[in-house]
Parts: C-alpha cells; structure tokens; sequence
C-alpha cells in the first residue's frame, strides 16, 4: 500500500532530479524494497547497471520480485552493510555515476563520516541525492503512535525514540540539507521540496507504522495486544482530528568534486 501513495512517488523522482541516464552504474544504498533502485534501472537501461544493498533480506526479496515481473535483469539487490560496501568490478575504475539514498540515510550510523564514504564510491562529477523528511512531517501521526504504543507497552514507553535526537533534526530544511551536502564534498548543491499529502485512511495509518520504522512500537507484543494497538490508533487519530498525513519530502542532490590537483 505504501509504494504507491509514498515510496514510489518519491524514489521515481529522486532518480530524475539525478539525472540517471542510459548506460550509468547506480548505487542505491539502503534500497529496502527497491523504490529508487527500479526506477534506476529503468533509467539506466540494459547497458547500465544497479547495485541496490539493504541489510533487510525481506525486502530485498521484495525488490527482487518487483525486478522480475519487470524483466529486469540489470539490477542487484545484495544483503550487506551499505557502510561496508566497496565497488565490484563490475563498476568503472572511477566509480558509480551515481548515488541514491532514500530515505536512509539518517538512519546510518555515524551519518556524516557513512555518507562521506559512500560519496567517495561515485566518481568525480558523479551525482548523489538524498530524500529526508521534511521538519515536521508525519508529526501528528508518530505522536500518536508512539503515545497509543506507549499505553499498551510500558517498556516501549521507556525506550521511545526522541525525534530531536535523531540525526534527520539536522538535515530536515532546505537550508541545512544543502548545507550538509556541500560539506560532504560536493558542489552544484540543489534540495527541491515534493508536497505529498495522503488522506489518513485506517489502511494507510496502519500501513505506515507495520511498514517503517515505526513497527519498532509493536516490537515483543502479541498478537491481541497488537489488535488493541491498532484499534487504539484508529480510534485516537479519530478523535484527534487527523485527516491527513503530511509526507512531504526534500530532496537534495548534488555533483561531486573532483579531487585538487597533484602539487
């Protein structure tokens, strides 16, 4: 359900304000279920080639499905440590042409020094781009989720993430994403803004918290207390008044430099 309405809107233009092309290597790292890594694909026809890495085989497998009902054969979809990976060889010697990171890339650890490494991958005046979410959005939802979950499991209560401790907090505007890309080592910087605003169906709600990292709120719970969770949300979005759920997104790309000359 969330591919259509989230993941793939934002994926399918990430990888055209990239400016993928027709024979280009792509990285995508944290690729999920594949929702920029497809699109590349496409873009980048059957003499480019993608690398989609995750550390969650599930959706991977996913991705893998996604890939084979389209016949594409120009896409791989590799468990690892995204923080790990080096090149294969069947990468140019320069490097990937691009990078992309959807909405990932704040959830790597040591995000700056993760994201530096990666942008060494890509070859000089290669592109790399970023989604994040932008400041506030989804806000209404997660505070309800996370207040709904906190009643039904004391010790999620406890462990609650704090969203103004996440490193998203310092990359969740125009101003201080372009920033960011720019100390990385890059040039050209351009963040764009996609407004995507979804009715807040019961489907949808729901959908969001089993399909993000919001199910880390379901997380040592039954199933009955699972179905109290879930009827307990729908019944406080109701009474909160929340028709719509604010998705909207930055995107931020940008060139690589190429490295100073030899003195």
């Amino acid at each position: 359900m969330l591919t259509p309405t989230l993941w793939g809107p934002a994926g399918q233009a990430l990888v055209f304000q990239l400016g993928v092309g027709a024979g280009d290597t792509v990285l995508d790292a944290c690729c999920g279920a594949g929702a920029s890594a497809v699109p590349a694909a496409m873009a980048v026809g059957p003499t480019g080639r993608v690398h989609g890495v995750d550390l969650s085989d599930d959706l991977l497998e996913r991705g893998r499905l996604v890939a084979e009902t389209r016949a594409l054969t120009n896409i791989d979809f590799v468990c690892a440590d995204v923080t790990l990976w080096e090149a294969p060889s069947d990468v140019p010697e320069a490097g990937y042409d691009a990078l992309a990171i959807s909405y990932g890339v704040f959830f790597l650890p040591d995000m700056d020094a993760a994201f530096s490494r990666l942008v060494g991958l890509v070859r000089p005046g290669g592109r790399v781009g970023v989604t994040v979410w932008r400041a506030d959005a989804m806000s209404d939802l997660r505070d309800a989720v996370f207040e709904v979950a906190a009643r039904h499991s004391p010790e999620f209560a406890e462990r609650a993430p704090q969203y103004d401790r996440s490193p998203l907090r310092r990359i969740d505007t125009s101003t201080a994403l372009e920033t960011w890309l720019a100390a990385a080592g890059t040039h050209s910087v351009e963040v764009r803004t996609l407004s995507n605003l979804i009715p807040a169906t019961e489907d949808l709600c729901w959908a969001l918290v089993a399909g993000t990292g919001w199910r880390m709120a379901l997380s040592g719970l039954d199933a009955g207390q699972v179905d109290s969770v879930k009827q307990d949300l729908a019944e406080t979005i109701t009474a909160r008044g929340i028709h719509t759920v604010d998705a909207t997104t930055l995107f931020g790309t940008a060139t690589v430099r190429r490295p100073p000359p030899p003195m």
